[in-house]
């Protein structure tokens, strides 16, 4: 996809600067005017379901925004990595096509909450565009929404833009979203002003041609957005003003390097050039074979980027949810480095070429390197066994469908409209069950001669693109009005104040009553509810600790109200006691709320023994297995890491060993809250899915285990009693998950599995325990002499490959044909006769016959036979009718499937006879 836009002029005025500078000297410009440099959030959002990826710079002040969090600071900047993939920005199709669209690109944001408004915005961005990075003010255009007057006059007044580079669009009542700008659905929203550059008059395409057009139009490229932050979008349709108003803007790296760079491409500037020239070294290709085919150039080096800060965020290639989108961009890029003619795997070797650009300012990147490359070169092999896999399922399909010879290299555009068709629905089939590109199998199936229904296959691809879209859609529009439900009681009642780190029983006055998504003041009978307290010792779920159970009383220890069965915090700090009422529950009462104190306790030593597990599983096979998800409940915990294999019997145990060994010294767990960075200066373990805070909270295994973490623990090691392991298995390609038991649990279940081994001693006879692995022994010696006896008696009637050769016939002057059926366990024990055969008889046609239900035929055509035009798949073709079946493939071998067993000599011979008429005899 060479460009075909015109080249302008340099501007002399514009001094090209890297986008590392670019990156720094924006943090540093804000920094300078009462900013707090915040980091970037990882792409996993932290505590939002109804976003998968980060998609933009407020995703992490979210919150924030609508006063449900506070931070110290009120003025805050930062670069977010983000990704549109999914859902309301999605740009995942237009990648590689456009010169400035991609899945994952970096946000540059500075941040107002509650502080500076819409003119300090306005001019602070004119300032860094015009005296910082030095661009001509003429070549500058601003955009507002319909009715802003104050931003107008700022950008007419204050800064000087002339009227024809200023406009005002959007009206977002009647459904024009123009310079308004909103997250999602819901949330957070508010009028924008976007400033637009001008690449030149020559780039025009005509009156049309005006800024806030530029995805259309190439002359005006949208540079910043600034958006004035004053609403929430509830679930219901309405627009709300936020608790105070705020400034939101993002300036796009990429394209900002473009200009001050001078290509008209993002593609073309120093963040991607790299990792070009790394491909361009691989295939071998000059510069013109790169705009050539420029198209899939930008596809690998966009997706190389999205890939390796993907799984540098903790998200592995899976069937579903992030890891499933993760599976297709690599997938992706793979299919494109295909079409470039690579058939060896490659994205290492590109995402090592990420890592080197980007790795000064995501650290991230470089202390990953191995895990991220590790998880590339998995995927790409997978996928190559995957297109192998499904190559087979598509063959299959395709030989009964013609008679045709497979022709390697014809183009489906010449295969005739009247060729035999695949389904759409099996197109689909591959492509869901396999990831089979449906480009490929057009590709294969022209050579074959046959065409595929590719409007039925779009059929079936958007059938399931409007099922997973309902799906999430109905998921999300409930979670949003439950969210303004519980926002709203928020913020007329006030937060649920934590007690349970001590103690498990406390008071507290009710907030709120909640019954199917609706709030009373009053609530009698019996049913399923939901009630939130001013104060509760219930542990909300959270950082893979389950929540609470327990009952709520009337005040004074009276009798049982309410039984708690789930403890949930949806928002802020607001805690939802869900469960069963037993009475009468009227807002304003007091309530005493009472822990399942001994749940309670078997959920803390589980929690406790997760970090001693996480410790001793580092230690025992590295660094990279850090935890990657886990589940802490009262009856055991489960623990997922990242690791390509399973562990050794030696790692188990020394794991276990280690981990009983800290429990027998007791060690005192301590609880510190801390600034972040301090805790993570001083080495705590943090993970990529929970939202942590400005300051959090530190769990302290003494000299031994020290993580962020805000669930309830044992005061001592000791208190975890028990260890043991129950379970190490895979759940998903290079992630594995451990099972454990604590306590009396696990005491139970060492006396279960000993009991278990006497009882097996028992049934096999062996004197005590001790001698079961003799006797063992002894007793699969005997099944394998008895499995060879069975096997030498099986064996009779099957056709020998040397009894084969030797009965070959010649049936036409210099060929020579061996006809049999008999009764193979499989295809491939046939197959394997055959192949021994054609090592005993070189010239030749072996034609077998699997006699069973479903009988299968087997043609096998020696190459100098295939030389005088003898075909295996026309006398394939010949046996089928009279064993009701189908088959076809290539010259040199074929086979098929029927369903009428007595028809296998007539078949034979009908081959035989096939290749008489064929060579003349």
């Amino acid at each position: 996809m060479p460009s075909l836009l015109p080249t302008p002029e340099p501007d002399p005025r514009i001094t090209p600067i890297p986008a590392a500078e670019i990156r720094r000297r924006y943090l540093e410009f804000f920094a300078a005017r009462g900013h707090t440099v915040v980091p970037g959030a990882s792409l996993v959002p932290a505590g939002d379901q109804t976003l998968l990826f980060t998609n933009s710079g407020m995703v992490q002040f979210k919150e924030v925004f609508t006063g449900a969090e506070t931070r110290s600071y009120t003025r805050a900047v930062d670069v977010q990595r983000c990704l549109r993939v999914a859902g309301k920005h999605n740009d995942f199709e237009e990648v590689g096509r456009t010169p400035r669209h991609h899945t994952l690109f970096e946000m540059m944001g500075n941040w107002s909450f509650g502080d500076y408004f819409k003119r300090e915005a306005i001019h602070w961005a004119w300032e860094f565009l015009t005296v910082e990075m030095g661009l001509p003010a003429e070549r500058l255009a601003a955009t507002t929404y319909r009715d802003d007057e104050v931003a107008w006059a700022a950008w007419r007044d204050e800064i000087g833009l002339p009227p024809e580079r200023m406009a005002r669009w959007g009206d977002v009542d009647a459904g024009d979203d123009k310079n308004f700008w909103r997250m999602a659905d819901t949330g957070p929203c508010g009028p924008c002003s976007e400033i637009h550059f001008d690449r030149g008059p020559e780039l025009s395409e005509g009156p049309e041609c005006v800024p806030d057009h530029s995805e259309h139009c190439p002359r005006w490229l949208e540079l910043w957005n600034l958006v004035f932050m004053e609403f929430n979008q509830l679930a219901d349709g309405r627009r709300v003003p936020l608790p105070f108003t705020s400034v939101d803007t993002g300036l796009g790296l990429e394209r900002l390097a473009s200009v001050l760079q001078g290509v008209l491409s993002n593609y073309d500037t120093d963040l991607f050039t790299p990792i070009h020239e790394t491909l361009r070294r691989l295939l071998g290709h000059d510069p013109e074979a790169f705009e050539a085919d420029r198209f899939s150039y930008q596809v690998i080096a966009d997706h190389s980027r999205a890939m390796t800060f993907l799984i540098a965020d903790g998200v592995l290639p899976s069937n579903e949810g992030r890891g499933y989108v993760l599976r297709r961009i690599i997938r992706r890029a793979v299919r494109h480095g295909r079409l470039l003619g690579r058939r060896d795997p490659f994205l290492v070797e590109t995402a090592a070429a990420v890592i080197d650009v980007m790795g000064d300012a995501y650290p991230m990147l470089r202390d990953e390197r191995l895990q991220i490359l590790a998880a590339i070169a998995r995927e790409e092999v997978q996928f190559a066994r995957t297109l192998d896999a499904g190559t087979l399922q598509l063959e299959e399909a395709l030989i009964p469908l013609t008679d045709a010879e497979r022709l390697v290299g014809r183009r489906p555009e010449d295969v005739p409209p009247d060729a035999p068709v695949l389904p759409g629905a099996f197109a689909f089939k591959l492509h869901d069950t396999y990831g089979f590109p449906i480009d490929l199998t057009i590709e294969l199936a022209a050579e074959y001669g046959v065409q595929v229904d590719r409007a039925g296959f779009d059929v079936a691809l958007e059938e399931q693109r409007q099922r997973s879209r309902g799906g999430r859609k109905a998921e999300l529009a409930r979670h949003a009005q439950l969210t303004d439900l519980y926002e709203g009681i928020q913020r007329r009642a006030g937060e649920t104040l934590f007690l349970g780190y001590e103690t498990t029983a406390a008071e507290g006055r009710v907030l709120a009553i909640v019954r199917d998504g609706i709030a009373f003041d009053e609530l009698s009978g019996s049913g399923e509810a939901e009630v939130i307290l001013d104060r509760t010792p219930f542990y909300a779920e959270g950082g893979g600790q389950v929540g609470d159970r327990g009952e709520l009383f009337e005040a004074g220890g009276g009798s049982a109200l309410f039984s708690v069965e789930e403890t949930l915090r949806p928002v802020g700090r607001l805690v939802i006691h869900r469960g069963k009422l037993h009475g009468r529950l009227r807002t304003g009462e007091t309530v005493s709320a009472v822990v399942d104190a001994e749940r309670r306790a078997r959920t803390m030593r589980n929690h406790t023994a997760t970090h001693l597990l996480h410790r001793a599983l580092r230690n025992a096979v590295g660094p990279a297995a850090r935890q990657a998800g886990s589940l802490v409940a009262p009856d055991y915990l489960r623990f997922d890491y990242p690791f390509e294999r399973a562990l050794t019997e030696d790692e188990r145990r020394r794991i276990e060993d280690e981990v009983r060994r800290v429990v027998r010294e007791d060690r005192p767990v301590t609880v510190a809250l801390l600034p972040i960075g301090e805790a993570i200066e001083a080495g705590a373990d943090a993970f990529f899915d929970e939202k942590y805070g400005e300051t959090v909270r530190t769990v302290r295994v003494a000299d031994y285990s020290f993580e962020l973490c805000g669930g309830t623990h044992c005061r001592a090691s000791g208190q975890v009693g028990g260890f043991v392991i129950t379970a190490d298995r895979s759940i998903g390609t290079g992630m594995r998950r451990i099972e454990a038991l604590t306590g009396d649990a696990a005491d139970a279940h060492l006396r279960e599995r000993a009991e278990l081994l006497a009882e097996i001693a028992g049934h096999l006879g062996a004197q005590g325990v001790e001698a079961v692995p003799d006797r063992i022994a002894a007793l699969e010696a005997e099944l394998r002499e008895a499995k060879r006896r069975l096997r030498a008696g099986a064996g009779a009637g099957v056709p020998k490959a040397a009894e084969l050769a030797a009965a070959a016939r010649e049936v036409a002057p210099g060929i020579l044909l061996v006809a049999r059926a008999g009764p193979w366990s499989t295809i491939e024990e046939l197959k394997a006769t055959a192949k021994e055969t054609r090592s005993r008889l070189p010239s030749g046609v072996i034609a077998l016959g699997l006699d069973a239900d479903q009988p299968q035929l087997f043609v096998g055509v020696s190459e100098d036979l295939v030389v005088r035009g003898v075909s295996a798949g026309a006398l394939a073709q010949a046996g089928m009718p009279h064993i009701e079946g189908k088959g076809g493939g290539r010259p040199e071998m074929a086979q098929g499937r029927g369903s009428r067993r007595d028809g296998l000599a007539a078949a034979l011979e009908a081959i035989g006879a096939a290749l008489v008429a064929d060579s003349g005899g």
